[in-house]
């Protein structure tokens, strides 16, 4: 199946630098970064989300424990050092002198704070609902630089887990509703958010460790990526995170990494049709990957057959890619239909806008392979906020059944980050109930070494194979432009964290 492709003419990104302040060269030692999505929230604790956290992780709000991407491996950052006091316990020793960017120290009331904030229920946190479903925490502080943390179910990979969690003010941060100017311990403070326009963060004066290069960071917003990779070619911006495969032209300044990102869309699974296996089975067979290769997504991604990368330990090479059949799914849809299930009842696709580059153009060449077979099937675009109430539990209601568009991030490499989330009843983005998942993600989730592997690959087979609670699409691989005068390259990190203190000027 042949597929377009939609590019902004010459004209359009002129219009739009011309538009444009020209911050880029203002001083030698900032720099400006062009984002696909408007960031609606500034909450560390939605840091999880894409958009959120290349402002803010370790930029301004930092975590206990860093993971090196270059390395694979654990490095201290508030903690300098823990242990394994027992199965389900954890000690971590607290960097001592670090001060929040209102002069208060950072103890170990913080990290308590922190973890039980984001299992807060009066609000909504991404990163509690991602890694911390279904755990449990209790804590004990020796002193204000020690902090014993106890978990049920037993968490034998907590100092991981302490890489993707950014630590919050018990005293600055409030409880019950998000901030609108976080604190943090981290090198750059955040100055300025002009809603729909621009963020701005500057270097902390007072950062605990060794001062960055980049004194100020300005965050603007462009959801076209052709009028993004213009403006650093024109001067105008430094460093555009995502650029579409087709904008990606320049040999100088683009560059291609392999992320952790896995796109998919998550299925209903609660209300007809869409709750019945033939359907689901039939829409992934509807799904013509191949086609998109090279086009709307770039021909080094990877068709994925669930939602963690090859190197996830537990990563299931067993489970079959799904063919482009779209005979056999017509042939479901008409047994589905015999038995007297409605499938002429209309499907939402829930889109994001600039999710990942082509997102728009990716839902509408789904849209209409899903037609193609006879399903009733309606695109629904939103902006992250509205998306995200469709996303996240609590989901909308009444809003029939429902295809949303996702992209799932997993850097770190084991499927608790994955699991619970998306499939276990409680999970944030879940919609599948079955016990038999329950037990397997709490099996896993305590296990370690083969043991733990051996679980994971079970239920990535029940929750694909058997299920079907996803249309799994592709393995990505991303694209940044970088400015001619930085000393910077992406990694697989770059998908969820843009660390300033990491880029250097020539």
């Amino acid at each position: 199946m042949k597929l377009p492709i939609t590019t902004a003419c010459l004209s359009t990104a002129m219009i739009a630098l011309a538009c444009s302040p020209a911050l880029a060269q203002d001083a030698k030692k900032n720099v400006t970064v062009v984002l696909a999505e408007t960031v609606d929230v500034v909450e560390p604790c939605m840091a999880a989300r894409q958009d959120v956290g290349r402002v803010i992780s370790q930029n301004v709000n930092e975590m206990l424990v860093e993971f090196d991407y270059a390395n694979s491996q654990l490095k201290p950052r508030l903690a300098t050092e823990w242990k394994q006091i027992n199965d389900a316990t954890w000690e971590f020793k607290l960097r001592p002198n670090v001060k929040w960017h209102d002069g208060k120290p950072f103890t170990a009331k913080d990290v308590q704070f922190t973890l039980e904030r984001n299992k807060n229920k009066k609000i909504t946190c991404e990163v509690g609902g991602k890694y911390l479903g279904g755990t449990e925490f209790s804590f004990e502080s020796p002193d204000e630089n020690t902090i014993r943390i106890t978990t049920k179910p037993a968490q034998p990979i907590l100092p991981l887990l302490m890489t993707v969690i950014p630590m919050e003010s018990a005293e600055a941060t409030p409880a019950d509703e998000y901030t609108r100017k976080p604190i943090g311990t981290g090198p750059y403070t955040f100055d300025q958010w002009t809603v729909g326009q621009n963020i701005v963060l500057k270097r902390n004066p007072n950062y605990w460790g060794e001062k960055p290069q980049v004194e100020q960071a300005t965050y603007l917003f462009r959801s076209d990526s052709a009028v993004a990779a213009a403006m650093v070619e024109a001067g105008e911006a430094d460093i555009v995170p995502a650029v579409a495969v087709q904008d990606a032209t320049n040999k100088e300044t683009d560059f291609a990494y392999p992320n952790s990102e896995t796109t998919s869309l998550r299925i209903d699974t609660r209300e007809a049709p869409t709750n019945d296996r033939r359907i689901r089975e039939a829409m992934n067979l509807a799904i013509d990957r191949q086609a998109m290769l090279g086009t709307l997504f770039p021909a080094e991604a990877k068709i994925a057959t669930h939602l963690v990368v090859p190197t996830t330990i537990g990563y299931n090479p067993d489970i079959p890619a799904w063919p482009y059949d779209p005979e056999k799914a017509k042939e479901l849809v008409g047994a589905a239909k015999a038995d007297g299930v409605p499938v002429d009842r209309e499907i939402r696709i829930i889109g994001r806008n600039g999710q990942y580059p082509n997102a728009t153009e990716t839902m509408e060449a789904i849209m209409a392979m899903l037609q193609e077979v006879g399903l009733n099937v309606k695109l629904d675009m939103y902006d992250v906020s509205v998306w995200n109430g469709y996303f996240v539990a609590p989901f909308v209601k009444d809003s029939g059944p429902t295809l949303t568009q996702s992209q799932h991030d997993n850097a770190t490499g084991d499927p608790v980050f994955t699991a619970f989330v998306k499939y276990a009843s409680g999970g944030s983005h879940s919609m599948v109930r079955d016990p038999a998942v329950d037990d397997l993600i709490s099996k896993a989730t305590a296990a370690t070494g083969d043991e733990r592997a051996k679980l994971w690959k079970e239920l990535f087979a029940k929750v694909n194979t058997e299920i079907i609670a996803d249309i799994p699409m592709f393995h990505m691989v991303g694209f940044t432009r970088v400015s001619k005068r930085l000393d910077f390259k992406p990694t697989i990190a770059t998908n969820s964290e843009l660390q300033l203190s990491q880029i250097r000027f020539k």
